[in-house]
């Protein structure tokens, strides 16, 4: 979500951690930059897909065992990948009363659930079997109202309801189990490939088809709670927006056939359509005053401590150093590393920092951080925007990269860029890795964390508010998804609104 998940299950969500945490020295480098980064941009394009019950044969042989329940400690670990816990009374309290309210609506009114506020700006959620939910401060900062977290909170408990995490976990262990048969057992490697393969396939289809059950689902239970049933799509439609405006295009990105979630507009006209046959626009509440109050004052985007993006510039004040990435690139701080793409989604890129011995050279760095080969002869140490650095170049079968560690005082920092087929991406790569400077003390102290603040309207006027918003771009078009409002849209005189401020 990121873009949001909404994914079911520990085992989901640990995999989804990665995007945050940015583990990215494991595994082949297009594993490292395309699956890290398709997996955080929480919209893909798929298959158009009917929601369907997703289950396991009964009669199938078991691989897996119940449930575990997550541990304090497993809690402890989720919470330290997505920052920590957010500390927000109010925000919380109305997360937890919105999902006892729902429960007694949904199919397991018995279940218990605890909900955890995540300090991350990414917008995301998610649950996991034992009733544990979790929302980012991100998340909460787009809802417009009571009754879109709600659609949120519904969409999650219908992943526990329905059991989607274990069933997931039963498929793949089992897809698992029979590519092994063939391959080891009856010696037959090439079957045992081309088995695992299209069992990929088969899982993305089957968290596709459970992220829309779980969908159809939470609308039900959203009307039965007395929300809005139409509050699921708005929010789907403000996260695709959102998409949008990160990408710096109104177009989706390129399809993604193993994408674990459907189009989100695919999502929109789905949910649209179970809350027409529930009743027409206008019935339950939307609670929207009680929302913004509970809201009001809270986080809004990075946390300067942790570096923030400014547009196409990257500022870390606690490293002390900055960079600007070439025109096209969108970039997203994530806890350990940041990473980029252009919106066609043809070149991406990461940095990071590394661990290095103070003796160690960066040419044997690249090497130790780097799991797929490099080109003989293309490892070359030279100053690179006035550091000591080292950079080569690496070919894989659908990508090609351009490397380079460079020191910075006692820290070395990784920068990797990588351009789809053959084509080099050099002259971008040296265009941004030459931009990478020491941070200047006074842009440092400028650096503050924004917040919303719930502001009257003077007029009608979206643009008057919008001049108050402290981003960097696209002043009105964000004022307008952070609201839930169209282009063109009159706002009410007097009448509260989120507005980023400093």
């Amino acid at each position: 979500m990121d873009g949001v998940l909404l994914e079911a299950g520990s085992g989901a969500a640990r995999r989804r951690a990665p995007c945050l945490r940015a583990r990215l020295r494991a595994g082949p480098a297009l594993a490292i930059l395309a699956w890290a980064l398709a997996a955080c941009a929480g919209e893909h394009t798929g298959a158009v897909l009917t929601p369907a019950a997703v289950t396991v044969p009964a009669e199938a042989p078991r691989t897996t065992g119940r449930e575990r329940a997550t541990s304090d400690a497993d809690h402890a670990k989720l919470v330290a990948s997505f920052g920590g816990e957010y500390r927000a009374p109010a925000a919380l309290r109305l997360l937890t009363e919105v999902t006892d309210r729902l429960v007694k609506a949904s199919d397991r009114p018995d279940q218990t659930y605890v909900v955890t506020l995540l300090d991350s700006p990414v917008v995301n959620a998610f649950a996991l079997p034992s009733g544990r939910l979790y929302a980012t401060r991100g998340l909460v900062a787009l809802a417009s109202d009571t009754s879109e977290i709600a659609a949120v909170l519904a969409h999650e408990i219908a992943h526990v309801t329905l059991n989607h995490a274990s069933a997931r976990t039963e498929l793949e262990l089992r897809s698992q189990l029979v590519s092994r048969v063939v391959a080891d057992v009856l010696n037959d490697p090439a079957t045992g490939a081309q088995l695992q393969n299209q069992s990929r396939f088969a899982l993305a289809r089957f968290s596709r088809d459970q992220e829309l059950e779980a969908d159809a689902a939470g609308v039900r239970t959203l009307a039965k709670a007395g929300y809005d049933p139409f509050a699921a799509a708005r929010f789907l439609s403000a996260l695709n927006r959102t998409v949008a405006l990160k990408a710096g295009s109104g177009g989706p990105g390129e399809p993604d056939m193993l994408a674990t979630h459907p189009a989100t507009a695919e999502r929109v006209t789905l949910v649209t359509r179970a809350a027409r046959r529930i009743g027409a626009p206008g019935l339950g509440s939307d609670d929207r005053a009680r929302y913004l109050a509970a809201v009001d004052g809270i986080a809004y985007g990075d946390d300067p401590g942790e570096g923030v993006v400014r547009g196409r510039r990257f500022v870390h004040p606690s490293l002390g150093i900055a960079f600007e990435v070439p025109d096209g690139f969108s970039i997203e701080n994530t806890r350990n590393a940041v990473l980029g793409t252009t919106n066609e989604g043809s070149r991406r890129l990461l940095f990071d920092q590394v661990e290095a011995k103070a003796e160690q050279g960066l040419d044997a760095v690249l090497k130790a951080t780097w799991n797929d080969t490099l080109e003989p002869g293309s490892i070359e140490t030279r100053t690179i925007a006035g550091y000591p650095g080292a950079t080569a170049l690496s070919r894989g079968k659908d990508w090609t990269f351009r490397l380079a560690a460079l020191r910075v005082g006692d820290t070395v920092f990784r920068m990797i860029m990588a351009a789809k087929g053959a084509t080099d991406p050099d002259p971008a790569f040296r265009r941004w890795t030459g931009s990478l400077a020491t941070l200047n003390p006074d842009e440092t102290r400028t650096l503050k964390l924004l917040r919303l603040q719930v502001m009257p309207a003077p007029s009608e006027s979206a643009e008057e508010l919008a001049r108050r918003m402290a981003v960097p771009d696209r002043a009105l078009e964000r004022f307008l998804v952070l609201n839930g409002l169209e282009k063109g849209a009159a706002l009410k005189a007097g009448q509260g609104y989120k507005v980023v401020v400093e």
